[in-house]
């Protein structure tokens, strides 16, 4: 049977609003807060812009359409540009890579979704919402190699291991395996080393996993999840240092964990984790 992952739990309502100051659920309380439609300072009056990459990855975005709103973060995008008010007609989307969407400066969007890791150096230069998602991390290999079958952290110590530069995965080989990590510009350099068998395994988050070893890894396997350190590894929507959105996009985000509709999409779009057994340390 699957499983859900990443679900959050529900967050009441009335918590949202004292941490947000904001919920678009409640007209009243928005237009007070400044979180109605009207009042929201987004980059082109009356409609919503929203960032992704390009090109944007299942289970993410599916066929690279997030206009659709198919694929975990197309979904949850709608689900909060109509916490804020927006009708679907209302959302226009552009595309940025992940780098330029990191770095200081201001935005050609109201916010961005792609798997951006909430870590203190980041909000320095840029801000985020509240989480989204917690995903785990996990590593992705191919049948035949030195580290399939391996249970244990330990076990894995001294295997060639890679991730894209600037992640949480390349931390998460650094300090919860312990290993020199071989880095790479982006996944996609990383995936061609595995493809290559340049390296032992690719340390993504869960959902990467699965897609890469069922699609695009021949003969793929995931070896096993790494062990939770805590919080996980938070996914935030992304928008300029100091903008005057990120107390309603949170509240937007807030909201839509505590009435259900997040937990919805997450089941939808990403809820399986078969095939991934937790990696002892």
């Amino acid at each position: 049977m699957k499983k859900h992952f990443g679900i959050f739990s529900a967050v009441a309502i009335a918590a949202a609003l004292t941490l947000t100051g904001c919920s678009s659920s409640d007209p009243a309380v928005s237009e007070s807060a400044s979180c109605a439609k009207a009042d929201l300072s987004t980059v082109t009056e009356g409609k919503l812009t929203i960032a992704t990459g390009e090109p944007a990855y299942y289970p993410w975005i599916i066929d690279d359409k997030p206009e659709t709103g198919n694929g975990f973060e197309g979904a949850v995008a709608y689900a909060v540009a109509k916490q804020l008010g927006f009708e679907g007609a209302d959302v226009v989307w552009v595309r940025t890579t992940f780098d330029s969407a990191v770095a200081p400066g201001e935005k050609s969007f109201d916010f961005n979704l792609q798997q951006f890791s909430i870590t203190e150096e980041r909000k320095a230069a840029v801000d985020f919402s509240s989480p989204y998602y917690t995903a785990p991390q996990a590593i992705v290999s191919f049948k035949g190699s030195t580290i399939e079958g391996k249970t244990t952290l330990a076990e894995l110590k001294g295997a060639k291991l890679g991730a894209a530069v600037g992640t949480t995965s390349l931390d998460a080989i650094e300090n919860q395996i312990g290993s020199t990590p071989q880095v790479f510009n982006d996944n996609a350099a990383a995936v061609a080393a595995l493809k290559n068998k340049q390296i032992d395994g690719l340390v993504v988050d869960l959902p990467t996993a699965f897609y890469l070893s069922g699609v695009e890894v021949p003969n793929g396997i995931i070896v096993g999840q790494l062990p939770s350190t805590g919080s996980g590894d938070q996914f935030g929507l992304l928008m300029s240092k100091g903008s005057a959105l990120t107390s309603c996009v949170s509240g937007a985000v807030d909201a839509i964990s505590a009435d259900g509709t997040l937990a919805a999409i997450t089941d939808k779009w990403l809820a399986t984790d078969a095939g991934a057994p937790a990696l002892k340390p």
